[in-house]
């Protein structure tokens, strides 16, 4: 963990939020940015709401303004970069949010950055982690990616991440930013926003609805859980080296066909169907979305030997302990649905 205080933006999602909450535990003075969008939720913090050393400061990355008035006033050690828009189905509907938030809104952190360095009682300490994607390296047909593989976005969303990384690299070689940058896999856990496979998965398999599943469903990911996701980062602003980058993989691979089976299998065991019968029943294969990389595969062998970190929850394990989760929180899911675009929530994203 690192030592001074973190400016995180980004925040109130679903990784955000997670890293929030460990840093505050840990005794860290945290600053949460975060824009609040329909992903974003304040309920996420509830738990270090009213603690000392966090506070909330709702607004945007490409706010310049805003972010160079708090870089002055914080004097931050760290940024930690989870500021992004991430669901692959919405920048195929509307790129135009993702191109203002995960390349703009990165270019106007970095200048600030630059900025803050020239007058950084502590800029030797400095250091700026953007958080990035398995997705900016493109669907794998066999192996896996390394950090010094070329990159090959198919989505719009892996583009705008794509680019982002290319600048935080940019700005590090160029104006001596001490940047990191982490690609990870697919995220999974509580208070994950129900747009996403699991808790999509889930929320509607409680509520009788059928699962639909692009294609064949034998889309494949790597599945991190947040909370070893989040131990990875603190690992990587402890150990890592300015100017690299480091996958984040737990070696977990299943496709969106096994994963929802899975769920089912969990929920039949949980919290059994009135009816008798089985969740995986309602499971229905729909029209495969454009674009779709069939896929991702990240080698994390260099963060495993060059930090020290390795996963240390198994996917059953932290499924079945994630469909619990839901399952005691029905209020927090619901309350998330209903800030979700409806006409969405007909389509199971892919991205995880």
């Amino acid at each position: 963990m690192t030592e001074g205080s973190i400016l995180v933006t980004g925040g109130a999602g679903f990784i955000g939020s997670h890293y929030v909450r460990s840093a505050v535990t840990k005794g860290c003075e945290v600053v949460t940015l975060d824009a609040l969008t329909y992903a974003g939720n304040l309920s996420n913090l509830d738990t270090v709401k009213d603690v000392s050393n966090h506070r909330t400061i709702t607004g945007s990355i490409a706010d310049r303004e805003l972010v160079a008035q708090l870089l002055a006033e914080l004097r931050p050690t760290t940024i930690v970069n989870f500021a992004a828009e991430s669901h692959v189905d919405r920048s195929i509907d509307g790129p135009d949010a993702f191109i203002d938030s995960n390349i703009v809104g990165v270019f106007v952190l970095l200048e600030a950055c630059r900025e803050h360095l020239k007058c950084c009682k502590n800029a030797d300490r400095f250091r700026f982690l953007h958080i990035s994607t398995d997705e900016v390296y493109g669907s794998i047909e066999q192996g896996a990616a390394t950090e010094n593989d070329r990159y090959d976005p198919s989505s719009p969303y892996a583009a705008s991440k794509a680019a982002a990384d290319h600048l935080v690299r940019a700005w590090s070689c160029t104006y001596g930013v001490p940047v990191l940058i982490t690609n990870c896999t697919n995220n999974y856990g509580p208070y994950q926003f129900p747009e996403k496979l699991i808790p999509l998965t889930i929320s509607k398999a409680l509520q009788g609805e059928r699962l639909p599943l692009y294609g064949d469903g034998l889309q494949e990911r790597d599945w991190l859980h947040v909370e070893d996701h989040c131990r990875a980062l603190d690992a990587v602003l402890s150990n890592g080296k300015t100017g690299q980058t480091y996958n984040i993989a737990s070696g977990e691979t299943r496709s969106n066909r096994a994963v929802i089976e899975e769920i089912c299998a969990i929920l039949d065991r949980l919290s059994p169907r009135s009816d008798g019968n089985p969740y995986r029943t309602l499971i229905e294969n729909v029209a495969d979305r454009p674009g779709h990389d069939r896929r991702y595969a990240l080698d994390g062998s260099k963060t495993r030997v060059e930090i020290g970190w390795t996963p240390e929850i198994a996917f059953t394990a932290g499924l079945t302990d994630t469909v619990h989760w839901y399952l005691e929180n029905g209020h927090w899911i619901e309350t998330s649905r209903q800030k979700y675009d409806g006409s969405r929530l007909g389509v199971i994203a892919q991205r995880g």
